[in-house]
């Protein structure tokens, strides 16, 4: 080689670690500026306390304010997809559960789904574990799923289920339900578990159902009647409260999480960022104390396992609602 390719050549691979070096500092640390958590429903519910619950200790480790967003609407599709259209640099986040697993299939198979769950964001790490319960109001005389099925079988009187709205984990397992409980009820959608459960406890709606942390006080007040969980496992705080699974009704059976997202094109080592975060929350005893009286368990996940848990609901979700006609 002459002396002058190599000094080409010596110059060109030069010129090349320059300009990563530039570059690398022309990237602003992660993160700039305050980052916005956006919860897909509104104020007050289990998965915005959540979120208030997680954010208070990832703003301490990021040096950031953490602001958490409502925006409810669509059974948090609205939510989801101001994140999925948002810049892909880790300073917005979706904090959703399991919920947007059954309102994306319901929402694609209608042919109206702006994203999709698994395409349009990338998985940061899961929240917390927090069961779904199903119950009925004191009047109906069950004392669990099965006795429900036998009573809403032998009721001469027509029976009416509630949801915290169309394409919700409620409204397709009570299809299923009937379905495969072989009985007959009337969808009554909410805006919201609030008002659900008061129906239910005037004894206008028979059977409904959300997540644990949302029904603990109802439950522990008798008001309501839990009735199965839908978790594969028992209830700590309720051990005697069967899995819909025990019951004969294993179609039903969802893991009930809440998790964070980001938009998909999100660099890796903000993502590793992120969920170091998080996972160090998970871990907190203050954190897991306030979580586990309400009925939930912080799980800081690595990435890979929040997106198994979604890509494993999704596969169970899609072919439910397009054999129950669930259309929202």
């Amino acid at each position: 080689m002459s002396f002058s390719r190599r000094r080409f050549v010596a110059g060109s691979a030069a010129f090349g670690v320059l300009s990563s070096v530039s570059q690398a500092r022309a990237q602003p640390a992660f993160p700039s500026q305050p980052v916005r958590v956006i919860v897909p429903f509104a104020a007050g519910g289990t998965t915005d306390m959540l979120a208030r619950q997680f954010g208070q200790r990832m703003q301490e480790a990021l040096g950031q304010p953490v602001v958490i967003e409502n925006i409810g609407g669509a059974g948090g599709s609205i939510g989801a997809e101001r994140v999925a259209r948002s810049a892909a640099d880790g300073h917005t986040l979706l904090f959703h559960n399991l919920t947007f697993s059954a309102t994306t299939a319901a929402l694609q198979a209608a042919g109206r789904s702006p994203h999709d769950i698994e395409k349009d964001f990338a998985p940061v790490s899961l929240g917390a574990n927090v069961p779904m319960v199903v119950m009925a109001g004191t009047v109906v005389p069950a004392k669990d799923l099965r006795e429900f099925v036998a009573y809403a079988k032998s009721s001469s009187q027509p029976l009416f289920y509630g949801s915290t709205g169309p394409g919700s984990v409620m409204h397709l397992v009570s299809e299923v339900l009937k379905r495969d409980g072989g009985i007959r009820m009337e969808h009554v959608p909410f805006r919201g578990a609030a008002p659900l459960m008061q129906e239910m406890i005037a004894g206008r709606v028979q059977f409904g159902g959300d997540q644990l942390s949302t029904s603990l006080e109802f439950i522990r007040a008798n008001s309501v009647k839990p009735l199965a969980t839908l978790a594969a496992e028992r209830m700590a705080p309720f051990p005697d409260v069967p899995t819909v699974r025990e019951l004969g009704f294993p179609n039903m059976e969802l893991r009930g999480w809440n998790g964070f997202f980001a938009p998909k094109a999100t660099p890796a080592a903000v993502i590793q960022r992120l969920q170091g975060v998080i996972q160090a929350a998970a871990a907190d005893p203050e954190l897991r104390r306030r979580l586990s009286d309400v009925g939930a368990e912080a799980v800081g996940s690595s990435p890979d396992e929040l997106g198994r848990v979604v890509s494993e609901q999704v596969a169970k979700v899609r072919p439910l609602v397009a054999e129950l006609k669930l259309l929202i």
